[in-house]
């Protein structure tokens, strides 16, 4: 059973102005006392009332995601559900809602201006950032604070994102399978508009770099990131005069894909043909075992979703901390898809 905040704040011995202002942070409360009134709170399943918490703050107590419809952006990948459950989890726990705009590409700019003239959001999310992307310099002249899941490349001032080192994972991997002595390797990439592909390449032709391998055009693709990609880019590859003995997939949906190319086929993953994929720990669509179906570079984006949160809310709460910045590493998990060159 809850309780509310003047039952709270009188078992502290508080008043409940000073328990709601440590609750919501105000630094004007010490930290003992914030860590006190916390832990209280926690003990005695305390959740304060969003409407009077907004009343108390002036805060929409409410974070934006706009989603753009388009069905060629990235975004409409299914990744974007555990990361919106990893989010979900910290605004919860902190008192905050969760508010989806779902927009034609064209009206994505006119969604952000409209939530803060309507002070229905206090910060922002942006997904599926470009390599070029108008929206940071549009949210930083709005004065709204939002961080980035990703990073877009072309950004001229300091804003606040989260993002996996994909161009270190993507040279660690293609290194990887240099190492197995494969020299035909192939990079079926997602779009390389979007930043995380575009770093991705880049990892990607590091390593052929160093190992003195020219890039073949024949063996590097780029679309939206789905399994019939995956499928008829193996099929397509392995026709070449000079066909590929690995594969680098920009996700595990990608490497299903090949992985029936290359099944129907008659090949074998990890004997005939390699394949290293990126996971991200999607909950539907594990890499689990004691042997994992692929050799991936792992990192998971629910977890992304709890840290971006988490940042985005610190942003919000303590104006004037940011810009605030996050590379999350990815660890390479051996699998059966690899194997020597044959």
């Amino acid at each position: 059973m809850s309780v509310t905040l003047k039952q709270l704040a009188a078992s502290l011995g508080l008043s409940p102005t000073t328990v709601s202002r440590a609750l919501n942070g105000f630094p004007e409360v010490n930290a003992a006392t914030r860590e006190r009134v916390k832990k209280a709170a926690e003990r005695a399943n305390y959740h304060p009332n969003t409407r009077a918490k907004s009343l108390a703050t002036g805060r929409a107590q409410a974070i934006g995601h706009v989603i753009p419809a388009s069905t060629s952006h990235e975004i409409v990948n299914p990744i974007f559900a555990d990361f919106i459950a990893g989010a979900g989890e910290i605004y919860s726990q902190s008192g905050y809602e969760m508010i989806l705009r779902v927009v034609a590409d064209d009206d994505e700019e006119h969604a952000y201006g409209d939530l803060m003239a309507r002070g229905a959001v206090d910060g922002v999310i942006v997904h599926g950032p470009r390599t070029d992307d108008r929206r940071v310099a549009l949210l930083a002249e709005l004065g709204v604070p939002f961080l980035v899941h990703g990073r877009t490349s072309a950004a001229n001032a300091p804003y606040s994102w989260l993002d996996i080192n994909n161009q270190r994972s993507f040279r660690r991997a293609t290194q990887f399978l240099l190492d197995f002595g494969h020299r035909r390797i192939a990079l079926v990439n997602g779009l390389e508009a979007m930043d995380f592909a575009a770093r991705r390449r880049a990892g990607y032709l590091e390593a052929l770099a160093e190992a003195g391998i020219l890039p073949d055009p024949h063996l590097m693709r780029q679309a939206p990131m789905t399994e019939p990609y995956g499928h008829r880019a193996a099929q397509e590859m392995m026709q070449l005069p000079d066909p590929p003995t690995a594969f680098m997939a920009s996700s595990m949906i990608v490497a299903y894909g090949l992985r029936r190319g290359l099944s129907d086929m008659g090949l074998k993953l990890g004997r005939d043909v390699s394949i290293v994929t990126h996971d991200d720990e999607l909950s539907y669509l594990p890499n689990e075992g004691d042997v994992p179906m692929f050799t991936a570079t792992r990192s998971s984006v629910r977890e992304a979703g709890r840290r971006a949160a988490r940042m985005l809310l610190t942003l919000v709460t303590q104006p004037g901390s940011g810009p605030l910045t996050e590379l999350m590493e990815t660890s390479l998990v051996l699998g059966a898809s690899t194997g020597p060159a044959r």
